[in-house]
């Protein structure tokens, strides 16, 4: 293999393994920052013995089982955990690269339900868990909960410190305990799937490994614990993953909806999902996931958009308020109101939404009340809103989109005058 085939499959490897890597790393070291601070000697022994000596047939347990022995050399140097130096040597005298077990596959399935742990705060547990769990940035996991950067940083730290002090265990729960964390690890798995769906920043609009990583994930938890819930999250996922292909031209440019060509939908996936949301509406406990999967699915089955059955849509939505409110939820539910009722009548829902403030940094709730301006040929209002959302975005495809929307109105504003 060439240097630049070594060099290839070492950035390929860092991508798919890192986030395993540590969640094994964690186990077996007992904690954040040590594991951590092994996984980056792990990865810096790897560029360099591998450029050398080549790719290993096993790359995850060559990182893990080096990660694991800096680590233990590191203890040793430092004169640190002397009561714990047999444990240390036996570990030590193990394979360099030993045979992993195969259930170490769900070591972030361990992880998650350490980081969602009843003893740490509802917005800790997620903040932790999408920062270790799926590697996002402070500024993405910020993105997702509309907050300042700084705040979710000090969430991180406090969460990370009480897991320390209080001796969380690293462990997936028994059944009996596993119903009272699934809503904080069903809102982790949602969130790395939003990001994956739709990348905060990055040159594509996409992440495909975290929406693999997520739907993984999904599927794990409805084999642990099948409820209502967990079904519908991985459903809602599927039906996204359906349309992956066509939500982006050859250029990675924005395809709308109503515009992406239906028939190369996964059509095995929409109805992999159609089965599971009947699975859950059977059980008579609908939840939000549930009810944005039956959303998903009467698009995903429209043959059209022009046959979507947006009046359904906006009943679903008015349940979906009713059951898990928010500004996200409002903003959605306005611009299916725009479909059903008109332009008029949509904006109006949507100026209502942003009048409340929570989304007041939030560039999708400006661009959506800069289509309904422009369909109403407001052009210097919708200017206004274009302009706004452009100064909010970082995504190179979304500011592309909003780009081209302000463009052709300039130019119809020109032709007008």
């Amino acid at each position: 293999m060439s240097r630049s085939d070594t060099d290839a499959a070492f950035e390929a490897i860092y991508r798919s393994e890192k986030r395993r890597v540590l969640a094994t790393l964690i186990r077996l070291l007992g904690g954040f920052e040590v594991a951590e601070e092994a996984l980056q000697e792990a990865f810096t022994a790897a560029a360099e013995r591998w450029a050398h000596d080549g790719v290993p047939q096993n790359p995850y347990a060559w990182l893990v089982s080096t990660g694991r022995f800096k680590a233990i050399d590191r203890w040793r140097k430092q004169a640190r955990l002397a009561a714990a130096l047999p444990e240390l040597t036996a570990l030590a005298d193990e394979l360099y690269e030993p045979a992993i077990p195969e259930d170490i596959n769900d070591d972030e399935l361990r992880l998650i339900f350490t980081c969602c742990h009843p003893a740490l705060g509802p917005d800790a547990r997620i903040a932790l868990t999408l920062r270790e769990v799926a590697g996002l940035t402070t500024e993405e996991i910020a993105r997702a909960y509309l907050a300042p950067a700084p705040t979710i940083a000090q969430r991180i730290v406090r969460a990370k410190t009480k897991i320390r002090d209080d001796g969380i265990p690293y462990e997936v729960p028994d059944r009996t305990q596993l119903p009272e964390r699934l809503e904080s690890v069903l809102r982790v798995i949602y969130l790395i799937f939003n990001e994956g769906y739709a990348a905060t920043e990055g040159p594509a609009l996409t992440r495909a490994d975290l929406c693999a990583e997520a739907i993984r994930l999904g599927r794990l938890i409805t084999g642990l614990l099948p409820e209502p819930e967990a079904l519908g999250l991985l459903a809602l996922m599927l039906l996204h993953e359906a349309r992956h292909h066509t939500r982006t031209d050859q250029a990675g440019d924005i395809i709308l909806l109503e515009d992406q060509d239906r028939s190369l939908w996964n059509q095995t996936l929409i109805d992999e999902a159609g089965a599971l949301v009947n699975q859950a509406f059977a059980s008579r406990n609908v939840g939000p996931y549930v009810l944005q999967a039956a959303i998903a699915t009467i698009h995903a089955n429209a043959r059209s958009a022009g046959d979507t059955d947006w009046s359904q849509i906006v009943a679903l939505y008015d349940v979906l308020l009713r059951v898990d409110p928010s500004p996200v939820v409002s903003l959605n539910r306005a611009a299916a109101l725009s479909k059903r009722d008109g332009a008029a009548v949509g904006l109006a829902a949507i100026e209502a939404v942003i009048q409340q403030g929570s989304l007041k940094t939030y560039p999708l709730a400006y661009a959506a009340r800069a289509d309904m301006e422009r369909q109403l040929g407001m052009t210097e209002a919708a200017t206004d809103s274009y302009q706004r959302a452009i100064s909010m975005t970082r995504q190179p495809a979304e500011l592309r989109f909003l780009k081209s929307r302000l463009a052709s109105l300039t130019a119809i504003n020109s032709e007008t005058k």
